[in-house]
């Protein structure tokens, strides 16, 4: 796995559907309000993400945002589709790419989303989320929803790698893979005091994972 200190990792803010027909002009005003949210929930927190505000930080007026998206949750439904859509482009390219092994995509996934953790987009946006989902139904019915989606890129490469195991075991090890890199958030992300170490905690994270799903049920004989 050492030639995975050598890759650059970039994932987009936000990916956008493709949509057929309509002007120019409402998709960059869709892209615009989508922005907007996407700053305010990383820079200021949910509570404050209301509709008026992201209206002014868009410079309209709430009528014109709410024909584009009637209430607060339509527009967090389709700004949190848009984030995921954004990992799922990079893990599909990443599970499909046929000159890596498992092990390799496995560790190239887990580098992607570790290297994502350092970015301020991903430190202040997904604790806020996690937060807000102990109280908010409709906020936990997301975050659910875009970690279920997420981990499917993952459960495949359990599966390629293991498939002797049941489907509930395979389940278990994504989520565990999954649960250990989210929670280094807190301890190595975006101006955390042990970011800087994050490339040596990514390096052990990769090999650790690896090994626990190849070696996972198995004992000496």
């Amino acid at each position: 796995m050492d030639q995975l200190a050598d890759r650059q990792f970039i994932v987009p803010d936000m990916v956008l559907p493709e949509r057929e027909g309509g002007y120019a002009k409402g998709r960059e005003t869709y892209e615009q309000i989508l922005r907007a949210a996407l700053g305010i929930l990383i820079e200021e927190g949910y509570r404050p993400m209301s509709m008026r505000r992201i209206a002014a930080a868009c410079g309209m007026k709430l009528g014109n945002l709410t024909y584009y998206f009637p209430t607060r949750e339509d527009l967090v439904r389709e700004l949190l589709d848009a984030v995921i859509r954004s990992y799922e482009i990079e893990f599909d390219a990443i599970v499909h790419d046929p000159g890596l092994s498992p092990e390799r995509r496995l560790g190239e996934i887990c580098a992607l989303i570790l290297e994502d953790i350092r970015t301020k987009k991903t430190t202040r946006l997904f604790p806020e989320l996690w937060a807000l989902s102990n109280h908010d139904a409709f906020v936990f019915d997301r975050v659910q929803n875009l970690y279920s989606r997420a981990r499917e890129s993952l459960n495949e490469i359990v599966l390629e790698m293991r498939s002797d195991l049941p489907l509930e075991t395979r389940e278990a090890l994504a989520l565990f893979i999954s649960a250990s890199m989210e929670g280094l958030t807190v301890f190595a992300g975006y101006d955390k005091p042990f970011e800087p170490r994050m490339p040596l905690l990514s390096e052990i994270s990769v090999e650790a994972f690896v090994s626990v799903v190849k070696g996972f049920g198995r004992t000496a004989g």
